[in-house]
């Protein structure tokens, strides 16, 4: 996702007074929530899945204020309680943990959300809708306003490959125009914008990023790599005019809808490109008014220095919001023909593009490892998970115990059998981008990779056979994070343009293996499963109501099932 909007602390409307007032807050205390239960209360009359080892169904669960009591028979979590404990029939419908999400960018996708106009496939089919679209905003907007569109994917949106200039002045020169493709690695910009942003002819590539120039070497408006697009983004008024706390708690309001109880921020400083982004997200946690926790990832744009200089260290918050990692990025998105490649992508002399090269990843692995910070790498092409083993071998080398660092690849798009063997003698995880075989499958059989490539495309029951944990994310605002429909996208593997069609049906998962993809082993991966992701004793009472247990369902049916209750923290934070 984006990875970088603004590169200054003051970029945002009342930033300033959003540093300072988290500054004021203990990293230590927790946030509170409101109308949370004080006695204890007892669930039954329904199946409850705790997802605990054994996958195993209790007949009723007791919680005494943000906290599971007792978990087992009827009697026995009864007499737990006690005879005043108040009792919730459940009436037949299912309750399992809060679904958590291992890989979402909250945010800086808040105020991409909010100030951005979606015209992604779920709304517009073909490339022509899209530029229709641009040109009716066109029409309605004053000259000089800018015009910004999030989530264009010409790779699934039939029609042409990119936006550029000639697109773009066939509809107008009066306005600036950006638009950011859906998987957050690409841009178009007008001339005009990027006039705004001080991008000329004469502009210089950033490391690892393309301004794409055509064959007598000028500007096409096209943008590889979110750091080449920051500028463009930042010369966008609508975000100095944005409440990014309130941005931020509003789209978590929209999440609890989906059942989300945890979420991640996998950029973290991507909205400020400062450690500011922490002030935010502690800030927001401290209004009481979060319905998800967040385990926050420092992003590598800005330099561990800058993380380390702010005082920043791993474990910081508390159960609400907490840092959880760092984050690092090996290459761009398959897609977007920009993830490193062995091969070069079918039809071209292309491998894609290393966002950091094997030296600078192997360093900041060590560095960050060896100061107790857990390890989550970008990797979408094969070239690019090889230089992200690479490196997690030499940090193993170095004598860094990687079993303290819990590696892991997200995205881990292509993989093959010989780094699904290196994957598990390092301890190396994986969070697959499910949505990559539902929206992207026919796209990256029939133009990225080929059909026998693509077979190579999530693994996730590979991955478990071989014993590597493995997690579903949405990689927000790539796709939306609908837990329900990601594991159905495992289950069924089936296409969204050819319903029919189920992508390399062997490495379908079952049921089971999906939920605990989407719960335990995202908790895990996210340093929480001492807290959350089961049901089980001690645990944090987050938990989700549906109104059918997904195991009973035609697979195809998974995510018409309704979300009923959703209840974070003790308290109930969305009810259908």
């Amino acid at each position: 996702m984006i990875a970088g909007i603004a590169n200054r602390r003051d970029v945002l409307k009342g930033a300033a007074a959003v540093i300072g007032a988290a500054s004021l807050m203990s990293r230590g205390a927790v946030a509170q929530t409101t109308g949370q239960t004080t006695g204890p209360t007892v669930f039954t009359g329904g199946t409850i899945l705790t997802v605990d080892e054994d996958f195993s169904e209790a007949e009723a669960i007791a919680i005494t204020g943000n906290t599971i009591v007792a978990v087992g028979t009827e009697a026995d979590v009864r007499a737990a309680a006690g005879q005043g404990a108040a009792v919730v029939d459940l009436g037949g419908r299912t309750m399992l943990p809060g679904f958590c999400e291992a890989h979402t960018h909250p945010i800086s996708g808040a105020i991409v959300d909010a100030t951005m106009e979606y015209i992604g496939m779920a709304r517009f089919r073909t490339t022509d809708e899209v530029l229709a679209r641009i040109a009716e905003r066109a029409a309605e907007t004053p000259a000089g306003e800018w015009m910004v569109f999030r989530n264009f994917d010409p790779a699934v949106q039939e029609g042409v490959d990119e936006l550029t200039f000639a697109d773009f002045d066939a509809i107008t020169t009066e306005h600036p125009i950006f638009v950011l493709n859906a998987s957050g690695h690409l841009g178009y910009a007008n001339r005009m914008a990027m006039n705004a942003a001080g991008i000329g002819e004469d502009a210089e590539d950033p490391e690892g990023a393309e301004y794409v120039r055509d064959a007598d070497g000028k500007l096409t408006g096209v943008i590889k790599n979110q750091v080449a697009f920051v500028p463009v983004v930042m010369a966008y008024p609508a975000f100095s005019e944005a409440d990014p706390i309130d941005a931020f708690i509003g789209l978590l309001d929209k999440w609890s809808e989906q059942g989300v109880t945890t979420c991640s921020d996998l950029g973290h400083g991507a909205l400020t490109q400062s450690p500011a982004d922490f002030q935010i997200m502690m800030a927001a946690a401290s209004t009481g008014r979060l319905k998800s926790r967040i385990r926050a990832y420092p992003f590598y744009s800005m330099g561990a220095e800058t993380w380390d200089a702010a005082g920043i260290s791993m474990g910081d918050g508390n159960p609400i919001a907490r840092i959880a990692g760092y984050k690092l990025v090996a290459d761009g998105s398959n897609q977007g023909f920009t993830g490193l490649q062995r091969e070069p992508y079918v039809g071209t002399d292309s491998r894609g593009l290393a966002y950091m090269d094997l030296d600078w990843l192997t360093g900041e692995v060590i560095d960050r490892a060896s100061k107790g910070w857990h390890i989550a790498i970008h990797g979408n092409g094969d070239a690019g998970i090889d230089n992200i083993l690479d490196a997690f071998e030499a940090a193993r080398d170095a004598g860094i115990d990687l079993s303290d660092a819990r590696p892991r690849i997200e995205h881990c798009s292509i993989l093959h059998d010989d780094q699904i063997q290196r994957m598990r003698d390092l301890g190396v995880g994986a969070s697959f981008l499910i949505g990559h075989v539902y929206y992207w499958g026919q796209f990256m059989r029939d133009e990225v990779f080929g059909e026998d490539k693509a077979q190579l495309l999530d693994r996730a029951k590979s991955a478990e056979d071989a014993g590597i944990g493995f997690t579903l994310h949405s990689d927000f605002m790539v796709t939306d994070p609908v837990p329900l429909h990601m594991i159905e996208m495992a289950v069924t593997r089936r296409l969204w343009k050819e319903p029919d069609y189920v992508l390399a049906p062997q490495e379908r998962i079952s049921v089971e293996t999906a939920i605990r993809a989407m719960t335990i082993n995202a908790a895990y991966q996210m340093n929480s499963e001492t807290e959350v992701g089961s049901l089980e004793v001690g645990k944090l009472a987050d938990f989700v109501i549906l109104d059918t247990d997904p195991r009973s369902v035609d697979p195809d049916r998974i995510k018409d099932i309704r979300v009923l209750e959703t209840w974070m923290d003790g308290q109930q934070v969305y009810s259908a």
